[in-house]
């Protein structure tokens, strides 16, 4: 029982430094062939926004908000994939089945 104990303990704590080494992480997208740039930390925190002078038009800002709106979800997305893997790597280290977290 002890050993068991001892086990998820250790899993816990290892599970809350994985969630917050995976905060601190920070991610690069790019989207509209590279004429919008984010960056994105694992809190899913928008830290940078880079837009290229040439996709600014005045007459077209739909383009823009389109290209915009999928590198944001892009990076979104990546945070979320990128944190489901880590994790289910480390439940897999002590035998918790896919999906139980």
């Amino acid at each position: 029982m002890n050993a068991m104990m001892r086990q998820v303990q250790q899993f816990q704590e290892e599970r809350e430094a994985l969630a917050a080494e995976l905060e601190e992480k920070e991610y690069e997208i790019a989207a509209g062939g590279g004429a919008v740039k984010l960056k994105i930390n694992g809190a899913k925190t928008v830290t940078e926004l880079k837009i290229a002078p040439e996709i600014i038009d005045p007459d077209d800002p739909e383009t823009l908000e389109d290209v915009v709106a999928a590198a944001i979800n892009e990076a979104i997305k990546r945070v979320e994939d990128d944190a489901a893997a880590e994790m289910s790597a480390l439940a897999s280290k002590f035998g918790i089945p896919e999906g139980a977290l």
